[in-house]
């Protein structure tokens, strides 16, 4: 598998990034290709000690950066030739599997929408972290990709949430709830109220399992859960909350060890405990595929367990770019078109468990 790294975007960059993608050549055997200055890159290669390109690593040279500041809607047009445009082109025209960018996520979101394009009948793409829960792990979608959804792209959300949990966390049968302010299902706005009708009836056709809804304290604390669906803007607040909590947490139980010298010593003795402990470390390593992009939130590291400012998560748009092929009722199924040349044609059946596989006027807003 060829991965292409956007490796100008983030705090750290280039550094952090070509750091990142040597350790990938080397424990997970991937081709690995950096966009962005080659100038930049070589002088970060040079600091690690490589004074020529590793073996399966390559550069693709460019001379823009996408800025946080720049305007999602418009970056891809005023800079052309920047590193994450150029990336995102390689994906659509097959030069790679995937792309990861630990850049600006609106441009990013927007740019896999606009040049790499939706798989046919997706409404809307959406970012998914995978968040530790009691259990051990759970894909939040959607956590701040659409603000403001229709009850269909919740429903949308939790088969793609179902897929990705089941094919690349390895949950047999995912676990699917809808995150609302209490579990009756009265409760919430309309939006909850209308979605939890269609994820109720997904789960009787067979397609998904669903609990019915969660509250968010519910969700971290009984861990039954392995994907929770629900609108951008509110999951945007409950992976921050989460966050929150975690670095209160984190510095309370740093000051608690350096509080004394018995502290510290017992803080020794722990260390390996600490390490282990979800809100500490990252997630399980998530493996790419070529049907569903996934792409780093920014993070910043400040060194192992707590001194790290922010959970890792790892983002997901649909995209049309490679299309899994499953027999499964209710996952993704794209007959391909062999009649014209490109093996990944926008012809073809979207989710045959999706009840509007036409689309209508009022999902194309």
């Amino acid at each position: 598998m060829k991965i292409i790294v956007d490796v100008m975007g983030g705090d750290n960059a280039p550094l952090a990034p070509v750091e990142g993608a040597l350790r990938a050549v080397k424990d997970l055997d991937l081709d690995i290709v950096l966009a962005g200055s080659e100038a930049e890159i070589r002088g970060a290669l040079g600091k690690l000690g490589h004074s020529e390109l590793p073996a399966g690593v390559e550069i693709l040279p460019t001379t823009q950066v996408i800025e946080m500041e720049d305007n999602p809607a418009r970056a891809f047009r005023d800079k052309p030739d920047s590193s994450m445009t150029r990336s995102l082109e390689a994906v659509r025209d097959g030069a790679a599997d995937a792309m990861v960018s630990a850049g600006s996520t609106g441009a990013l979101l927007s740019g896999a929408t606009l040049v790499v394009k939706r798989i046919r009948g997706i409404r809307r793409a959406a970012l998914a972290p995978v968040v530790p829960n009691a259990k051990g792990q759970m894909v939040l979608i959607d956590c701040g990709a659409t603000a403001d959804c229709t009850p269909e792209y919740l429903l949308q959300y939790a088969f793609m949430g179902s897929y990705y949990a089941k094919r690349f966390l390895g949950i047999q049968a995912p676990k699917v709830a809808l995150l609302n302010i209490g579990a009756e299902p009265s409760k919430g706005t309309d939006l909850q109220r209308q979605a939890y009708d269609l994820l109720a009836k997904a789960h009787q056709e067979g397609r998904i399992s669903f609990l019915g809804n969660l509250e968010a304290r519910e969700a971290m604390s009984r861990g039954d859960a392995d994907v929770l669906v629900t609108d951008g803007f509110t999951g945007n607040i409950f992976l921050k909350a989460v966050e929150g909590s975690a670095l209160t947490f984190n510095h309370a139980l740093k000051n608690l060890f350096l509080s004394s010298f018995k502290t510290k010593l017992a803080a020794v003795f722990l260390k390996d405990g600490l390490a282990a402990f979800p809100l500490s470390r990252p997630t399980a390593p998530l493996t790419p595929t070529p049907s569903i992009m996934p792409s780093a939130r920014r993070r910043r590291w400040q060194g192992p367990g707590w001194r790290r400012t922010s959970p890792p998560t790892w983002s997901l748009c649909a995209c049309r770019r490679g299309r899994p092929r499953s027999e499964e009722p209710g996952f993704f199924n794209f007959p391909i078109d062999r009649g014209r040349k490109s093996p990944y044609s926008r012809r073809g059946e979207f989710f045959r468990a999706f009840p509007w596989s036409a689309p209508k006027k009022e999902h194309l807003v």
